[in-house]
């Protein structure tokens, strides 16, 4: 009788055993479980990105393509579209550094900084030498004016048309819900609609200039590029230099 009665006690504590390894198991299991799905959370921030990285990429190949074409081709228009876009690569570029630099920094503790700041910096910088350039094309623009040289309008055209589709794609790409939207990313495809904007003027400018003979119009899209970039420029380094120097209005 002992005997079996030892057995059963023994049963007894192996399925108490068993339950207990269970219970463990399962409780591993759902905490694993919950802590590898923390860790894929979405981060809208990750989207933005990846997606600003792509627009940049794109954009400044585009760029490099109607400056280098435009002075190939002796076309202003497409000279000032390229270099108008630059402004927007510098911009967008922006853009995805403080994307890169809050997801690195944000994963530390031994660093902080403000991201406002990077932007700031960068902009002004940027501002600067986009400014002289946009005084550079004016003068060529003028002279332009006066010696009108022989456009290769097919070429220009052929390629102000790849920069236009290169500004849909990339708006395609920076388009973004109100849920998973933030200032950087509107930014940025504010942006891009704005230089789709002015490379359709430049292909629009070439093509009378070509059609109704009309050369200085080449020239005039120059002088309207440059003021634009001079304009993006001087706002540029109003509020950039504001946010550096924290200039702000005192609360009375």
């Amino acid at each position: 009788m002992s005997v079996e009665h030892h057995d059963h006690k023994h049963d007894h504590d192996h399925d108490h055993d068993e339950h207990d390894h269970k219970h463990d198991d399962d409780h591993n299991h759902g905490h694993s479980h919950s802590h590898s799905h923390s860790h894929h959370e979405f981060d809208p921030n990750d989207l933005h990105e990846s997606k600003t990285k792509i627009v940049v990429f794109i954009t400044a190949i585009a760029m490099v393509l109607e400056v280098g074409a435009g002075y190939v081709t002796h076309s202003m228009a497409l000279i000032a579209e390229g270099w108008h876009m630059t402004t927007h690569v510098f911009a967008i570029g922006l853009t995805y550094i403080a994307y890169v630099a809050a997801r690195k920094y944000a994963e530390t503790e031994h660093y902080s900084f403000k991201r406002n700041k990077l932007l700031s910096l960068s902009g002004y910088t940027s501002a600067i030498i986009l400014l002289f350039v946009a005084g550079y094309i004016l003068f060529e623009s003028i002279e332009r004016l006066f010696q009108t040289g022989e456009i290769r309008y097919k070429e220009a055209i052929i390629v102000a048309v790849i920069g236009l589709v290169v500004n849909v794609i990339s708006a395609f790409f920076l388009h973004h819900d109100h849920e998973h939207s933030d200032t950087n990313i509107r930014a940025a495809y504010i942006h891009v609609l704005a230089d789709g904007l002015t490379s359709f003027t430049a292909i629009v400018a070439l093509l009378c200039a070509k059609y109704f003979h009309l050369s200085w119009l080449d020239a005039a899209s120059g002088i309207v590029g440059s003021v634009v970039i001079a304009s993006w420029s001087f706002s540029l380094i109003k509020n950039s230099g504001k946010e550096l120097i924290e200039f702000n209005k005192k609360v009375k």
